[in-house]
């Protein structure tokens, strides 16, 4: 099956997420960015942020957890707009984040049978068939059940979608041919921001984070590092938009975007399947995937023995 896309065919790209502002918190410079190429973009975010904090002091006021659901819903779709997106939820119920011992709501996201969960996400893959697919890894980036049963899901539709004996009423079946892992927000990232920061003798609130990962946490192992400095701001308007969850006076907000543009100009990912052939390391979600003709940018990768 030949699976490079057909000139004057738009690529599309499918970012699954657990919550509302996920998207804007991991690879959104990535988003804009292959949007402002024509990238077709559909994120996709999995519940609604329902039971959620309100983590910005100036949101945290009488009205807004009384109608958290419904200004969540609208801070997405703020977002989306920012980032030049589609948007879908997918429906199901956020699970909040119990205290150790802490029983799961019943009704909620991380609960679902996981078939159930995947059929609805095999029916949006099938719908909008997109060329790549980007996620959690299996750690869910954070431990927060959403995180873990987004990166679960996805990887099951991811597999299912293209065989036609899998959720046969979901429509046509369509094989991506690609699947990333989400590589933000790093123990390298959060250290070469520190020691850049402070090597230029400014502030870093870094130091507190890095305390926080254990001695032996792993390196990130990164095989595609998409260039995307200049979509910072973008992915930044689309953070403030999400108000309730982040405080424009604090945490991811304080750093120096001159700093960070210089020392990590990059968003960076884990290529996890490929049913293309390609050449690692990458600096393209769709490397291996572009045709060569003018003007259409990248050819297909060289051959190698990285495959799926």
């Amino acid at each position: 099956m030949n699976l490079r896309v057909t000139p004057g065919e738009p690529l599309r790209l499918m970012s699954v997420h657990a919550h509302p502002d996920d998207e804007s918190s991991k690879g959104a410079a990535t988003l804009a960015k292959y949007v402002a190429e024509g990238v077709d973009v559909l994120v996709v975010t999995c519940t609604g942020g329902e039971r959620g904090d309100v983590l910005n002091p100036a949101m945290d006021r009488p009205g807004v957890r009384e109608n958290l659901a419904g200004i969540r819903r609208a801070e997405m779709a703020a977002a989306r707009e920012i980032l030049g997106v589609r948007q879908r939820f997918l429906g199901f119920t956020d699970s909040g984040l119990p205290a150790a011992g802490e029983p799961l709501p019943e009704d909620c996201f991380a609960v679902t049978p996981q078939e159930e969960a995947a059929g609805r996400l095999v029916a949006l893959i099938r719908e909008f068939r997109p060329h790549v697919v980007v996620t959690y890894d299996e750690t869910g980036g954070y431990p927060h059940p959403d995180h873990v049963r987004t990166h679960q899901v996805t990887v099951a539709a991811f597999e299912a979608a293209g065989d036609p004996g899998r959720f046969p009423g979901a429509g046509e079946p369509w094989r991506p041919a690609k699947l990333y892992y989400h590589g933000a927000l790093s123990k390298a990232w959060f250290r070469t921001m520190h020691d850049a920061l402070t090597a230029r003798g400014l502030d870093s609130a870094m130091h507190a984070v890095l305390a926080e990962f254990p001695d032996d946490a792993p390196e990130p192992e990164f095989t595609t590092r998409v260039p995307c400095a200049e979509y910072f701001a973008v992915r930044d308007r689309a953070l403030l938009a999400h108000a309730t969850q982040i405080d424009p006076d604090g945490g991811f907000m304080l750093h120096d975007r001159d700093v960070e543009r210089e020392v990590w100009p990059t968003e960076d990912y884990r290529l996890a399947r490929s049913r293309v052939e390609v050449v690692l390391p990458e600096d393209d979600l769709f490397a291996g995937l572009r045709t060569c003709e003018p003007g259409q940018g990248r050819g297909p990768a060289p051959a190698s023995t990285t495959g799926w």
